[in-house]
């Protein structure tokens, strides 16, 4: 092949000029899920140092993008996005002893449940009230992002994908049907703070005035509903392989 060193140039800053709109197109959406996230954060907790990781993780995604792959960039930047933010949350923002003996505690009752485990199942479990078990949960998420990460693709993925592959649409067709009938088995307020929150894509602030409670009760309540879904889709995929 010869090789042409203006049509390579001229690729080249194609390719860099796509990266860059990219980047500069979904600015907003990183201040989406920062808003999403970011509750009650304590006062030497920078926010802006928040939406910088936000963002370097979508310039790492924008650089490893492949549009051939029939997934949208949106959908591929979301977890990336997310862990980074996740990342930079956890180095400033320090969990309390109790708080990570009490997640001891849910971690070891969690081991010893059959899917699908529910924040009332670890209560019972534990002896922790409701409200400790999903204060807990909200802090797990901090502290082990990539533990939660699976939950956030399969759900993102689901309903918001718009592969034009046939497999591809037929496996997440398979996750939506699953993740619909999972859903339908929740509390009517966790079914509704989910469906806010990642179909509507509501922020906390939002979501609390829908349903007429707090911001930081809204998290609980959200960090809880993403628990049950996912153990509720674990116990549903288990069954499925299974079959």
């Amino acid at each position: 092949m010869n090789h042409n060193p203006a049509r390579d140039g001229y690729r080249k800053a194609a390719q860099e000029e796509s990266r860059e709109k990219l980047i500069l197109d979904h600015l907003p959406f990183v201040r989406k899920i920062l808003s999403s996230m970011a509750v009650n954060l304590a006062s030497h907790i920078d926010r802006e140092g928040l939406e910088s990781a936000g963002i370097v993780g979508l310039v790492e995604a924008a650089n490893s993008f492949d549009a051939t792959r029939g997934v949208t960039f949106k959908t591929f930047a979301y977890t990336r996005i997310r862990g980074a933010i996740y990342d930079e949350l956890r180095k400033t923002s320090p969990v309390s002893q109790l708080t990570l003996q009490q997640i001891g505690l849910i971690r070891a009752a969690y081991e010893k449940l059959p899917p699908p485990v529910t924040p009332e199942l670890l209560a019972e479990e534990t002896g922790l009230t409701i409200e400790r078990i999903e204060m807990c949960l909200e802090a797990m998420r901090f502290l082990a992002p990539q533990d939660w990460n699976d939950l956030y693709c399969i759900v993102h993925q689901s309903w918001r994908d718009d592969s034009n592959q046939p497999e591809k649409i037929l496996e997440l067709e398979e996750s939506k049907k699953i993740l619909v009938e999972c859903i339908e088995k929740m509390p009517e307020r966790e079914r509704i703070a989910l469906t806010l929150y990642f179909a509507d894509e509501m922020t906390l602030v939002e979501i609390g005035a829908v349903l007429d409670i707090s911001e930081s009760y809204a998290s609980r309540l959200l960090a809880s509903a993403k628990f049950r879904l996912k153990e509720l889709f674990r116990e549903r995929t288990q069954a499925y392989l299974e079959d």
